[in-house]
């Protein structure tokens, strides 16, 4: 089964946020990921609003999960720490 990455986020530093964002993409890819929406418009319904919210798609909540600890992503992480404000979580899609 698929998962789905799901993050929400608010950037406090445009600048450190942005070297996140451009190690993080590559990470993402080379783990089988792919963007689903990006940063794009939403609606908020309840809980607390994040104006970046990021979806990607994996082939499995391991490739998700392996993702996140690989040493590619800890170091784009390293930026978006202190620069942001984020949930991250990973969901089994059921197709």
């Amino acid at each position: 089964m698929g998962a789905l990455w799901i993050a929400h986020v608010s950037v406090t530093d445009e600048e450190a946020y942005g070297k996140y964002a451009k190690l993080a993409g590559p990470a993402i890819a080379k783990h089988g990921g792919e963007f689903v929406a990006r940063g794009g418009r939403y609606v908020q319904l309840e809980g607390k609003e994040r104006p970046r919210n990021v979806v990607a798609k994996f082939p499995s909540v391991e490739a998700a999960v392996d993702c996140y600890h690989s040493p590619e992503y800890q170091e784009a992480l390293s930026h978006a720490r202190g620069a942001s404000e984020r949930e991250l979580m990973v969901v089994e899609t059921s197709d």
